[in-house]
């Protein structure tokens, strides 16, 4: 079963503080989420914040509009740093995604590293290149238009 990694940075004309109160509110992941993935929060949160042991369960819809329970636990979380949350249940075999801020010149860098893994052995692979990767760079495509339009371009 292969491995997959995808990195992404993003500037943005923010403070490190705005970044960090928007991407650490679960929140506002329906908002950075493509209307066509069907993403629905389920869990009704109790903080503001993210925080380590956070669960978080959500439905998305990858694939014909199939309907799929996905559960992540916020399993690091340094303030204005990083976080990271995890997958415990959905449509990966391994879903590791590490959020990174750091204050620059002007604004915030913000990097993404995702490292995962697709189900069913040769079958997952395959898939993966038919669709999952392409679907995921779409995915962060999508976030990095919102997050210009909402704070503007670096």
């Amino acid at each position: 079963m292969s491995h997959y990694v995808l990195k992404r940075i993003q500037k943005l004309p923010i403070t490190l503080e705005q970044a960090w109160d928007y991407f650490s509110s679960p929140n506002n992941l329906a908002e950075i989420t493509p209307a066509y993935m069907g993403f629905e929060v389920l869990s009704n949160s109790d903080s503001e914040k993210m925080y380590p042991g956070q669960i978080i369960t959500y439905y998305v819809k990858p694939l014909f509009g199939i309907k799929i329970f996905w559960m992540t636990e916020i399993t690091h979380v340094a303030p204005q740093q990083y976080f990271v949350d995890e997958q415990r249940f959905g449509p990966y075999a391994l879903w590791h995604h590490s959020h990174f801020f750091k204050k620059i010149p002007g604004g915030v860098e913000m990097r993404d590293q995702v490292h995962y893994k697709l189900p069913f052995g040769f079958l997952g692979a395959i898939a993966h290149a038919l669709f999952v990767k392409k679907q995921l760079e779409g995915i962060f495509a999508y976030r990095n238009e919102v997050m210009e339009k909402k704070f503007g371009k670096f």
